[in-house]
């Protein structure tokens, strides 16, 4: 299964996806986040885990089993771009502030910003067709949520 969706997403003209490859796209994704500033952790994993079953209404075990494959995804593909090309295909525009506020939540769950993490964040935002003003405002709503303020 990983290495055809590999292959799908790493070919010049890209399958479509299934709803079930862009929730992993987006796992990876958000694993790639987490890694970026060479500490994943407990807390990362956790908030990777909220976001999937909050953006896909996943159950807890589900969502595990699409980390796990993720993390092997993230660790096989060599750029940022396929992810987000897999899920600007599979999501639609409505929902991709969402999908940056969860970038957002995963990159402040370590309780510090990255610059990696940062260049990231803006990389899919704007492969996903997220503007500046609706980052921010998924990342403050993150920081909102993270704080409980």
């Amino acid at each position: 299964m990983i290495s055809n969706f590999l292959r799908s997403i790493l070919s010049e003209k890209p399958d479509p996806v299934s709803a079930e490859d862009a929730h992993i796209a987006l796992a990876a994704l958000l694993v790639r986040i987490a890694k970026s500033d060479s500490q994943y952790d407990k807390s990362e994993v956790e908030t990777i885990k909220r976001v999937l079953i909050k953006q896909f209404k996943m159950s807890e075990e589900k969502s595990i089993s699409t980390i796990e494959t993720a993390e092997q995804m993230e660790a096989e593909a060599p750029d940022t771009v396929r992810f987000t090309r897999a899920l600007k295909n599979t999501i639609p525009y409505e929902s991709r502030r969402q999908i940056i506020e969860g970038l957002w939540q995963v990159a402040l769950a370590d309780g510090a910003r990255d610059s990696q993490e940062d260049a990231i964040i803006r990389l899919a935002a704007k492969l996903l067709g997220v503007t500046d003003v609706q980052s921010a405002e998924a990342r403050k709503s993150a920081q909102t949520s993270q704080t409980g303020k």
